[in-house]
């Protein structure tokens, strides 16, 4: 059974627009579709806008990271830092630019921060970090502003672009949130040759203070046009999943809808912790993010370790940034195909693999075979973000994703200190192979956890906690 109820809203933005009609719909489940109003009545544009703003945001904020390991000779040669200083600078940004995602949901869910204002903050904070990065000799200080405060921005930076397409495209998250996802990590690729060929002691100081300027408009510009949709919106062209068992909708993306079915309510985090699914997921990135990063800090030094020259080392990063950037775009897109379950499965299982290839194609000498795996390390290790990104909110709702994904990406905050610092500890006790036979094991370890994953309250067995009570109006 479902009920309709009319209502009229001001956009409030915008607020000599016309009232716009709307109806809430509610399936038998108590779920709420808020219907009737186009993109074009919100925003006065198309919704795919917050689909590409998002996406240069993201391309913007990516040399934080995957281009900072081909970085490291330089810095620790200008500023007198060890290999371990340079991995915990990383390691220390990765912790902040992860445990920032949960706070700034809390804030942005009760209206103390806006999208737009959490942009104009992080990229602020981003160049603040380059800066830091660039004047700061003594390690300790480095860390804080790039590590902490740099970290702190691109967090800013990263959950609200994520959580911007996840709202505005509920019926096709995997797709959009992947494509978005995939900046993040193609978008360094430029970065990580200048940081390979035109970056050395004598002009470190430019180049990192014109990035910082760089990130600080490219994002502030972008963050001109966020804005959220209204809560339990739903695309007017699609019709809601309102139907017996609330599993599908008709129009566009449902075939994705039949995959992937909308949460049959919506999940404060408290209710989310208590079906034990958020709590498994937490663990799986912990695990998966782990493998991904100690990847991304230690593939350049092994490639030069071996005998690679430059050149291939440079191309391999150079290769797991465009493959970890595209592999985001395409398991999203496949994800709506074959279920995000089945495709997390087969992605952890790939960048698992991939570890034992790195070091069969190390022993081997072999530069192209080295690539080849840098390509799978490169598309396991990205493309499990966007599906988690993508079935935090199919499993928990929207309106509470900001805050729910915030607390399963924030197992990042582990696994950036395993995967960097840690993970130099493991390299000088146990070689570069054993490091990356232990990463290949982590890997499958979390693809078998993948398999016991399931949508809470969709099966007649599941136990689905109690909604919140709600207070009286």
């Amino acid at each position: 059974m479902t009920s309709d109820h009319m209502k009229t809203r001001q956009t409030p933005a915008e607020p000599d627009r016309p009232h716009h009609a709307y109806r809430e719909v509610t399936d038998a489940r108590g779920r709420v579709y808020r219907v009737g109003e186009t993109d074009r009545d919100i925003l006065g544009h198309s919704r795919k806008l917050m689909v590409y703003l998002p996406w240069v945001s993201m391309m913007a904020i990516s040399v934080s990271e995957y281009a900072y390991g081909s970085a490291e000779d330089t810095l620790s040669a200008a500023h007198g830092w060890t290999q371990s200083d340079t991995f915990w600078i990383l390691s220390v940004w990765i912790f902040f630019q992860a445990g920032i995602a949960f706070p700034a949901g809390w804030l942005r869910e009760r209206g103390l921060l806006t999208a737009r204002r959490a942009m104009y903050i992080g990229a602020a904070m981003c160049l603040l970090g380059f800066l830091a990065l660039s004047h700061l000799r003594d390690v300790l200080p480095a860390i804080v502003g790039f590590g902490v405060v740099g970290g702190v921005g691109s967090g800013l930076i990263y959950a609200t672009c994520i959580n911007m397409v996840g709202k505005w495209f509920p019926e096709r998250r995997g797709a959009k949130t992947g494509f978005v996802n995939g900046g993040f990590a193609y978008g360094s690729l430029p970065f990580i040759f200048i940081f390979n060929y035109a970056f050395d002691t004598g002009d470190y100081h430019r180049v990192l203070d014109l990035i910082g300027c760089y990130v600080l408009i490219v994002v502030a510009v972008c963050a001109f046009f966020f804005q959220d949709p209204p809560k339990n919106w739903w695309p007017a062209e699609v019709t809601p999943p309102t139907g017996p068992g609330s599993g599908t909708g008709s129009g566009t993306g449902a075939a994705s809808l039949a995959k992937n079915p909308p949460a049959v309510r919506q999940f404060t985090p408290k209710e989310a912790v208590r079906t034990g699914m958020l709590p498994l997921m937490w663990v799986m990135v912990v695990m998966t993010a782990g493998v991904s990063i100690f990847g991304i800090s230690f593939q350049v030094d092994f490639a030069k370790e071996v005998g690679f020259g430059p050149l291939v080392a440079a191309s391999s990063m150079g290769v797991m940034a465009v493959i970890n950037g595209i592999g985001r775009a395409v398991v999203g897109w496949l994800s709506d195909l074959w279920g995000r379950r089945t495709t997390l499965v087969f992605v952890i299982v790939v960048l698992g693999l991939a570890q034992f290839g790195v070091i069969w194609a190390g022993e081997a000498k072999n530069q192209w075979l080295f690539l080849f795996f840098a390509f799978l390390s490169g598309f396991g290790g990205g493309a499990f973000y966007p599906l988690f990104a993508a079935l935090t909110p199919d499993y928990f709702g929207e309106n509470y994703n900001a805050t729910n994904y915030g607390l399963v990406y924030s197992g990042k905050l582990i696994s950036g200190l395993f995967g960097g610092g840690l993970g130099s500890m493991v390299v000088g006790a146990w070689g570069y192979d054993g490091a990356y036979a232990l990463a290949g094991g982590v890997s499958m370890v979390a693809a078998a956890l993948a398999l016991l994953l399931r949508q809470p309250g969709r099966g007649d067995t599941d136990r689905v906690p109690a909604p919140a009570p709600r207070p009286a109006t």
